[in-house]
């Protein structure tokens, strides 16, 4: 298949592969990896991407069973577009979820969407604000489903209608994520929405500025491309406080179920840990930012 040249995903990649590491041994110790997220301590910044859909693709036990795989593993379980008893039966697994809703156009079914995933004992909940229109500028439909732009007043009222951390996904500039703390979100997610518009800027690149601005006040997440532990160190350096990982799970997933899930986990958290040794990079909140290089 001929290659786009506006093909996010594969300029997202491409910038990956152009930042290098420093190595640093003196003062090294064995790293700890884990991570506090919304109160919670996990083992890995190694997280589920908001995937959804996952019976029809991937395992016939759906998104709980990637929720059990995150739960073994340690990690911070999200979840998109699905039913209320789809999110039940993930929360039932014991794993920490943070639920993503779609942008719907009509406003009370967010808002009893984020009643439910209080109900159910979510750790957050938010919004992926970057699948409000199609390709050709109109409002999309998702699973015949309409969607529609949402203002700041919207997300304000959003964010003040629940008790847990509401959270923006989709965030690729400075001034939304201004705008996202204006409106009292308390999490953003640097992403793309995996290509969802030709020659976006790849969320690493931005991840920094955008870390910058916030200045602390808010947990900033990475989604988009993600594929190895090494990624994830790139990411926090640049100021995650946590990363997403969805394409890199599907196939695991698909050929053992939340066995195969955990491992993956595990294998990237261990790749993670053995750069942090290499770059002695203490804790995963603690990496120097000096130690990339970029080609």
């Amino acid at each position: 298949m001929m290659e786009r040249a506006g093909d996010a995903n594969r300029i997202t990649r491409a910038y990956f592969d152009s930042l290098l590491l420093e190595m640093r041994h003196i003062g090294a110790v064995v790293p700890d990896t884990s991570v506090t997220v919304y109160g919670h301590t996990f083992k890995t910044p190694v997280m589920t991407a908001a995937l959804s859909h996952l019976d029809r693709h991937c395992h016939p036990g759906g998104m709980a069973e990637l929720a059990r795989g995150a739960a073994d593993a340690g990690a911070v379980m999200w979840t998109g577009m699905g039913s209320e008893d789809e999110l039940e039966r993930i929360t039932a697994t014991g794993a920490k979820t943070v639920k993503i809703i779609k942008p719907h156009a009509d406003n009370e079914l967010i808002f009893r969407k984020i009643a439910h995933a209080e109900a159910c004992g979510c750790i957050a909940v938010g919004m992926d604000i970057d699948h409000a229109f199609n390709s050709r500028g109109e409002f999309d439909t998702v699973l015949g489903l309409p969607m529609a732009g949402k203002t700041l007043e919207d997300i304000e009222r959003f964010a003040k209608a629940t008790r847990l951390p509401f959270i923006i996904k989709g965030v690729l500039s400075v001034r939304d994520a201004l705008l996202c703390r204006q409106a009292g979100v308390r999490g953003i997610v640097v992403s793309h929405h995996h290509g969802i518009l030709d020659y976006a800027v790849p969320p690493l690149m931005l991840l920094p500025e955008i870390a910058d601005a916030v200045g602390g006040t808010m947990p900033v997440f990475l989604d988009c491309g993600v594929s190895s532990g090494l990624d994830v160190f790139k990411a926090l350096a640049l100021g995650a406080a946590a990363v997403s990982v969805g394409r890199a799970l599907m196939g695991p997933l698909s050929e053992g179920g939340a066995d195969a899930a955990a491992r993956c986990i595990r294998e990237m958290t261990a790749q993670l840990a053995g750069a942090m040794a290499r770059t002695a990079s203490a804790a995963a909140a603690q990496i120097d930012r000096s130690v990339l290089r970029r080609i």
